[in-house]
């Protein structure tokens, strides 16, 4: 004789936890996200299962450079935070990054310190 309940117990296997795809790929940016968005905004009408972890990862090396540059500007400074205005100078400095953003809607607003009278 099998009891009503052995038998399912028997069969029933548990579930993997599914792993993120940024997750897998070892990304900080969403994938899903950037997934969601390319197909959202009708870039193309077909979008391949690697598009989305490709650009998660250019975005992800930008911004990482970026602020790292950004972070050597601040340290020259002798600033223990990355600003705004760190992160201008260094897209007016570096003449591929400026390329890059120079047709941006909205530029990085980069504000001259004033001398302060004293």
């Amino acid at each position: 004789i099998i009891m009503a309940g052995k038998k399912y117990h028997q069969n029933h296997r548990t579930k993997k936890q599914t792993i993120s795809r940024s997750t897998r790929t070892e990304l900080q940016f969403p994938v899903s996200r950037v997934d969601r968005l390319l197909r959202q905004g009708h870039y193309a009408q077909r979008l391949s299962f690697f598009t989305p972890v490709f650009l998660a990862g250019v975005l992800e090396y930008l911004t990482a450079k970026i602020l790292d540059l950004a972070g050597q500007e601040a340290h020259s400074n002798r600033k223990m935070r990355i600003t705004p205005e760190h992160v201008g100078k260094v897209l007016e400095k570096n003449r591929h990054l400026y390329r890059l953003f120079e047709d941006n809607a909205n530029p990085p607003d980069v504000k001259k310190p004033k001398k302060s009278k004293k």
